[in-house]
């Protein structure tokens, strides 16, 4: 697969934006420019160690010459998060991919309804950003478990915009005052969904959406991150490569990217948990166990490209276009 673009950018400043959660500004190096992005784009950051991770761009994409990410520490990071907290600092030039989005606006709609659940603001900021300053018709609600730990709370507050949106904050009890059922119930025509967020999150916002008989085609969501998975009854395929005709053997233990590393045939990833689609790939025959948080169903249906990162072979062989 080919590599994706990369350039370099200078961090040039470093802020704590909640409890836990700091963001980045990144600005061009003297003589270079920024590339445009759309709300809800991400970029790859390339991290000391060799790691590469994907943050969600915060700010208005009519901002050309910034962009603006924040990045949750996690407790069990695997050491992307726990890079930029501790070992980035303003000042540094790092490298970056272009904007990539695959969670855009639908341009049409009539109404937005944006739903962000902790970190997931991220992309959700930009999008409300992006609306407010176009005259749309939006509302955006924000939850998190604290107060302390929600990024960008109170630029919200005191945006222009902000009689558009509502901060819920869980109480003693963990529950949140957003009434999740009420509030897709009241679902209008022409009006789209867009959530970010935790899996957890998500899931609740896309099930009850669906329950309330939401279209396919009108929601629309970014996954941060997945658990790779790996079953008790998973069994040993083959994978060929179409332009060499090389075969190897992936064991229960391996990934399909690890098995082709092992013959010299190196596939581009990023997230490595099936959310981001960076190293999506053809299939030319067999048929992929799916277990990504990319494709649509329907994509995964049609049995013609999988991710390799997390995904499986349902057959005993899988020919990928590599």
């Amino acid at each position: 697969m080919k590599s994706e673009t990369t350039f370099e950018v200078r961090i040039a400043h470093k802020q704590e934006q909640a409890a836990g959660i700091c963001s980045l500004e990144l600005r061009a190096l003297e003589g270079s420019s920024l590339a445009p992005f759309s709300a809800g784009a991400h970029i790859d950051v390339h991290l000391p160690g060799g790691l590469v991770r994907q943050y969600s761009l915060s700010n208005d994409p009519a901002e050309l010459d910034r962009y603006v990410i924040a990045v949750l520490r996690e407790p069990a990071s695997r050491g992307g998060s726990a890079a930029v907290h501790e070992q980035l600092q303003a000042g540094q030039q790092i490298t970056i991919s272009l904007p990539r989005n695959h969670f855009e606006l639908h341009a049409p709609a009539r109404k937005h309804l944006l739903l962000a659940g902790g970190i997931g603001i991220t992309p959700i900021l930009a999008m409300a950003r992006k609306l407010a300053r176009d005259g749309a018709d939006f509302s955006l609600h924000y939850c998190g478990r604290s107060r302390e730990r929600m990024a960008f709370a109170q630029t919200i507050e005191t945006a222009q915009w902000a009689d558009k949106a509502q901060i819920h904050v869980d109480d003693v009890n963990g529950k949140s005052s957003l009434g999740l059922s009420e509030l897709l119930q009241q679902r209008e025509q022409g009006q789209h969904l867009y959530v970010c967020g935790p899996k957890g999150f998500m899931d609740a916002v896309l099930d009850t959406a669906r329950e309330a008989g939401w279209p396919a085609e009108q929601l629309h969501y970014e996954f941060f991150a997945a658990e790779v998975e790996h079953r008790a009854d998973d069994e040993s395929f083959e994978v060929e490569v179409a332009s060499s005709g090389q075969v190897v053997r992936v064991t229960p233990a391996q990934t399909v990217v690890q098995a082709l590393e092992s013959i010299g045939v190196c596939v581009q990833t990023s997230c490595e948990q099936g959310v981001c689609g960076t190293c999506l790939t053809r299939v030319i025959s067999g048929q992929p166990d799916h277990r990504d948080m990319y494709l649509t169903e329907d994509e995964q249906a049609a049995n013609d490209q999988f991710l390799p990162c997390c995904s499986r072979a349902r057959s005993g062989r899988l020919v990928l276009d590599l």
